[in-house]
C-alpha cells in the first residue's frame, strides 16, 4: 500500500479550510510527498511565491488543476480558452508540475450539438499542445463521468481521450481518476492501451451510496464502493509509477473537519485501503 511519500494532496481536498500555503506546510509536517494546486489558490498566493514555496519544502507536484473548457460559442471564446490554456501551461511549468490537468469543457451555451463539442475539445487540446511540446510540459486528458458532459467534460470515457492521444501524438496523455471511471467495463483494456507512456496521473477518493450531491459529495477512500486496489494495481501493472492524488470534494462532511485531520485521514486511508 502506499506511504505517506507518496501520496499527493490534491488542494480541492481541503480546499474551504486552507489557503495553499497552509496546504504546502501541512504536507510537509504530515510527510506527504506531493500537492496538486488548483490554479485559484496557485493565483491567490502567488505563483512565484507557491513555487519557491514547494521547493523550498521539498514537495513533488503530481499536476496543475486545471486546463480545458476549450469549447465556446464563437471565436472569440474559443481564443479566450486558447489563452487560459497556454497561461495554465506557463503556471504548471513554473510550479514544476509533472502534468496539466485538463478538464476540457462540455457543450458551448445554448447548443446541443455535442459533435462539435467533440470537435472543439481535439482542436483546443492540439493548439495546446503545439506550445506545451516548446516548453516540456505533458497535457493529462481527464474523462469526467458522463453525468458531468454537458457542462464539465464531454470527454467521459478512457477510450475516447485515447483516440484523441492517438490523433494528436507525442506530449499528451490521460489522467485516470477512479472517481470517474470505476464503472468503465473497458477499463482495464484501456489502461493498458495508455500503457507508462501515457498513464500522467492517478486520482483517488470514492463514491458513497447513496451519493447526496454529484458534485461535491465524494468519499473517503474505503468509504464507497470503488475498489480502489484493483484499479491501482492495474495502472501500475500498466507502467504507472507516480503519485498517488487524492482529490476529495466534500461540502458536507471533509470540507468540514480540521485539515490536520482529513490529511491524517488519507494517510491513513492509503496506506490501509489504496
Amino acid at each position: 500500500m502506499p506511504t505517506a511519500d507518496r501520496v499527493s494532496l490534491n488542494v480541492a481536498t481541503v480546499r474551504t479550510q486552507w489557503s495553499l500555503p497552509e496546504c504546502i506546510a501541512g504536507c510537509a509536517r504530515h510527510g506527504i510527498g506531493a500537492i496538486a494546486p488548483w490554479r485559484d489558490k496557485l493565483v491567490e498566493c502567488g505563483v512565484d511565491e507557491a513555487a519557491r514555496m514547494i521547493a523550498d519544502h521539498g514537495l513533488r507536484v503530481s499536476g496543475l488543476c486545471r486546463g480545458g473548457m476549450f469549447p465556446a460559442a464563437d471565436a472569440a471564446g474559443r481564443q479566450a480558452a486558447l489563452d487560459d490554456n497556454r497561461q495554465a501551461v506557463d503556471q504548471a511549468v513554473a510550479i514544476g508540475a509533472a502534468c496539466l490537468v485538463l478538464v476540457v469543457g462540455g457543450l458551448p451555451a445554448g447548443s446541443k450539438d455535442l459533435v462539435d463539442a467533440h470537435r472543439q475539445v481535439e482542436d483546443g487540446i492540439g493548439k495546446t499542445l503545439d506550445y506545451a511540446r516548446s516548453v516540456g510540459m505533458p497535457l493529462a486528458i481527464e474523462p469526467l463521468h458522463p453525468m458531468y458532459a454537458a457542462d464539465r467534460s464531454c470527454i467521459n470515457t478512457l477510450r475516447h481521450a485515447l483516440d484523441i492521444c492517438d490523433a494528436l501524438g507525442d506530449g499528451v496523455g490521460v489522467a485516470v481518476d477512479v472517481y470517474h471511471l470505476w464503472w468503465d467495463p473497458e477499463l482495464d483494456r484501456q489502461i493498458a492501451r495508455a500503457g507508462a507512456q501515457r498513464l500522467l496521473a492517478f486520482h483517488v477518493c470514492d463514491w458513497l451510496v447513496p451519493t447526496t450531491d454529484l458534485l461535491l459529495d465524494r468519499g473517503m477512500m474505503g468509504d464507497g464502493v470503488i475498489d480502489i486496489p484493483r484499479i491501482r494495481a492495474v495502472v501500475e501493472t500498466n507502467g504507472f509509477a507516480g503519485d498517488i492524488e487524492v482529490e476529495i470534494f466534500s461540502a458536507n462532511n471533509w470540507w468540514t473537519k480540521d485539515p490536520d485531520h482529513v490529511l491524517a485521514t488519507v494517510i491513513e486511508r492509503c496506506e490501509r485501503v489504496v
